[in-house]
């Protein structure tokens, strides 16, 4: 392979790499943000990212909406499912021990793809094509669908509304506020049972986003596909640092960049790999774990006694 050859192969599986880490970014800061404020890992969030897919699937065909439409409907009711998992499966045993809480989120993980599977079916479907979106562009050496330079741009443009709202509003005050601590947090005014419902609605609905765009870049949608994607955002969100909204930006573009390198080797090297891209994200928590288990960006996790 000549020089031009490797070039082109870089370029096309750079910007391949860039579209699938946003999708996986999505998914993890949810993760991150529940974490940060309630120091629990929502293992539901993989599948209220399935669920997304599925109600923009029926928005679209049972429904009838334009795309634009369903789009935003569609992160109003992720919302609203995430608001509702946390009310039921969460708010009553706040209090209780953390192997509680994550017991109940395992149950609801469960749950959720039980209710899918009977509601929706096990067949995969496909949301409909949307040609602003599958139109295939060629820049260069890149050739590509127009999804593959939308989603980065999804993707950035959600990261800087939700870090102002972070940053800039009273709920986000109130957000950085429980992160730290809970029962202070709450002494000072915070009303603890909102922010929280909050907090679970902006990572849903994040999730809805890159569910949808999932949908869109990946076609078939089952009761199961969110359990692998939901694992490895879980690991990115651990690998960047998790209660860090940057360090889980930072795991979700490691993983997709390692997994799509591993898939394009073969072009480069004649030698199929692509088969072993899942264990990717796993190799990369152990070693994590093992050398920088604060993650990338380090922050330190405190427990109170």
């Amino acid at each position: 392979m000549n020089a031009p050859q490797v070039l082109e192969w870089l370029a096309q599986n750079l910007v391949n790499a860039l579209a699938l880490g946003s999708l996986y970014a999505l998914l993890a800061i949810g993760y991150t943000m529940v974490y940060g404020v309630l120091k629990l890992i929502n293992f539901a969030h993989g599948d209220i990212f399935m669920m997304s897919t599925y109600f923009f699937f029926y928005a679209m065909t049972l429904f009838g909406l334009p795309w634009y439409l369903a789009f935003f409907v569609v992160i109003l009711l992720t919302a609203f499912l995430g608001m509702t998992v946390e009310k039921v499966a969460y708010s009553p045993i706040r209090e209780a021990p953390k192997v509680t809480l994550l017991i109940s989120s395992i149950g609801a993980s469960f749950l959720l793809e039980i209710l899918a599977t009977v509601f929706f079916g096990g067949i995969p479907r496909s949301i409909p094509q949307i040609p602003l979106f599958n139109e295939i562009m060629v820049l260069g050496p890149i050739r590509t669908q127009r999804l593959t330079f939308i989603i980065p741009l999804v993707t950035l443009v959600f990261l800087i509304i939700l870090v102002y709202l972070i940053d800039k509003t009273r709920i986000g005050l109130a957000m950085r506020a429980l992160s730290k601590d809970q029962e202070t947090a709450s002494l000072m005014g915070v009303n603890v049972n909102r922010t929280v419902s909050f907090t679970f609605a902006v990572g849903s609905g994040l999730a809805a986003v890159g569910g949808m765009l999932w949908g869109l870049k990946y076609p078939a949608i089952t009761p199961l596909m969110g359990v692998l994607p939901g694992l490895k955002c879980f690991i990115a969100a651990v690998v960047g640092g998790i209660g860090s909204i940057k360090g889980a930006v930072y795991g979700g573009l490691i993983i997709g960049v390692g997994e799509i390198f591993i898939v394009g080797s073969s072009f480069l090297t004649g030698v199929d790999i692509s088969g072993y891209k899942d264990a990717f994200a796993f190799v990369l928590l152990i070693l994590i774990l093992m050398f920088r288990p604060g993650g990338i960006t380090g922050q330190k996790m405190t427990e109170k006694v």
